[in-house]
This record gives structure tokens, sequence and C-alpha cells, in this order.
């Protein structure tokens, strides 16, 4: 959709595109855009990221670029963008200009059409937020974190080279860097893995963490289930279950035994994702 038509905007920094933001979302209509104010801490959805999570165009400015304009001088900014603007979705804690000095309840002032202001979403009794979630991913609480998010946890990197162990005694992984996201508590999860290019997602064991047992270095690696992977460039990896913290083994043996311990653990897992 050109941006000429739209005519509503929801605006937020939005990382995770979490359940609280998608009930802004709702309030769009059909011809609505996400405005998002990138402050340089997003990390769960950095960037592009988000672009996953809706079917909405997404219009992006630095903070750093607006952070001196007034409130008036922002909406103006806004509405030159949009010509046709006549709705502005924006949350409960919402604040905007100078030293964020005005809020949602100062958007009239500036703005002739609707303003409509989302109330706190909670789920089980807790409100969605974006530090929370990073609270729960930093703990290895994965699954509580993706009831927040309304989608499994994702992060995408480049393949490297691993430490040359892995297919040779343990079992074969890919390797990941994964630069600008936030990596989770130091374990071994249930994961869907996705090989650039493919629209396949391979049902999968992935570890991230010191690698203890061996060599001591940090790494993420997927172990795909069941396949055989050829060489690849890129990988993504959505975390659906926590299975065990990160540990030392006393002997390679005892590490095999724990990963086929891990594999079948995973395949428990997500086989209740497809009942």
């Amino acid at each position: 959709m050109a941006l000429s038509k739209v005519d509503a905007i929801a605006i937020g920094g939005f990382d995770g595109m979490h359940m609280g933001h998608q009930r802004l979302f709702e309030a769009l209509g059909e011809n609505g855009a996400i405005v998002v104010i990138e402050t340089g801490y997003a990390n769960l959805t950095p960037g592009s990221e988000r672009e996953h999570y809706t079917h909405y165009p997404i219009v992006y400015y630095s903070l750093d670029d607006i952070r001196h304009l007034e409130g008036k001088e922002f909406i103006d900014l806004l509405k030159k963008r949009f010509p046709l603007l006549k709705k502005i979705v924006v949350g409960y804690d919402f604040h905007f200009g100078k030293n964020r000095r005005y809020s949602h309840s100062d958007l009239g002032e500036f703005f002739d059409g609707e303003v409509s202001v989302i109330d706190q979403v909670s789920i089980d009794g807790d409100s969605v937020h974006s530090h929370k979630i990073r609270a729960k991913i930093q703990i290895g609480d994965i699954a509580g974190a993706n009831r927040f998010l309304g989608h499994n946890y994702r992060i995408k990197g480049s393949v490297v080279k691993g430490q040359g162990i892995g297919k040779r005694d343990l079992v074969a992984t890919i390797n990941l860097e994964c630069k600008g996201y936030l990596l989770p508590y130091e374990g071994v999860y249930a994961a869907l893995t996705r090989i650039k290019g493919e629209e396949h997602l391979h049902p999968s064991v992935v570890f991230v963490g010191h690698r203890v047992t061996t060599d001591g270095s940090y790494a993420i690696e997927s172990h795909i289930l069941g396949e055989e992977i050829g060489a690849c460039s890129a990988a993504s990896v959505c975390f659906v279950k926590f299975i065990r913290k990160n540990q030392k083994f006393e002997s390679l043996d005892a590490l095999k035994e724990a990963i086929q311990n891990d594999i079948a653990l995973a395949k428990t897992e997500l086989n209740r994702l497809s009942l």
C-alpha cells in the first residue's frame, strides 16, 4: 500500500511486536501504517525484523533525528508524511516530543483528527511489556516470553564454522552468529529452525551458551532432528521450550548421552505442536 493512502498510524517503539502492540494495530483499519521510533535498544525484533509480524507498512524514525522536536513539530512531521492522516493510535504510556514532555493527553492539542489510546494489555493478570519479555528470555522462561509475544521468540544469523567435533563425535549442528538480538539464558531448547531460502521449519534442538565441556567458547548450535542439512549461509531459530540449563560433563560420552536425551525431550515437545 502506498503511504500516500495511509489514514491511520500507530506510533511506538514496538520491539517484540508483542500482544500489547498487536492491540494497537487492531485499531488501525484498512489503510493503516506503523510508525516505529528507533531508540537503539531494540533487540527482540531489531530493525526490519518487526515486519515479520504485521501486514501493515512500517515507517522508521531514529529517535536521535527527532528528539529535538517539540510536540507540534513532531505531529506536523507526521502529517506531512501522511497527508490523509485522520487517526493516531498510541498506548496508554505513550510520550513524545522534546524530553518526552508530552503524553497521549496532549495529542489533541496538535492533531485535529481522532486519537485512540489503547489500555494496558494483561495476560494471566500480568501486564505485557517488552522489558518483561526480555527478563523472561534471560531467565529461560521462553514459554512465558512466547505467551506475551504471541509468537515464538526468533533470532537469525549467519552460519559460521563450529569447533569441528559435533558431526564427528556428537551430532551435526548448524552454528550461528546472531548479532543484534537478545540471546536466551544458557541452555538447551526445543526449537524450530528455518534455513535461509526455505519456507520449511525444521524441528530441532538448539544449544545456546558456552561449550563448558569442550573448548569453552560461546556458541549457538542447532541440530536438525532426523534430517541431513547441506551447506547453508544463514538460518533463523524459533525457541519453543526450555529443556535444561547449560552444564559441564566429565566426558564426551556423557555429553553425547545428554544430547540424546535432549533430542528425545525436544521431539516430545515439538510433537505436541502438531497434535
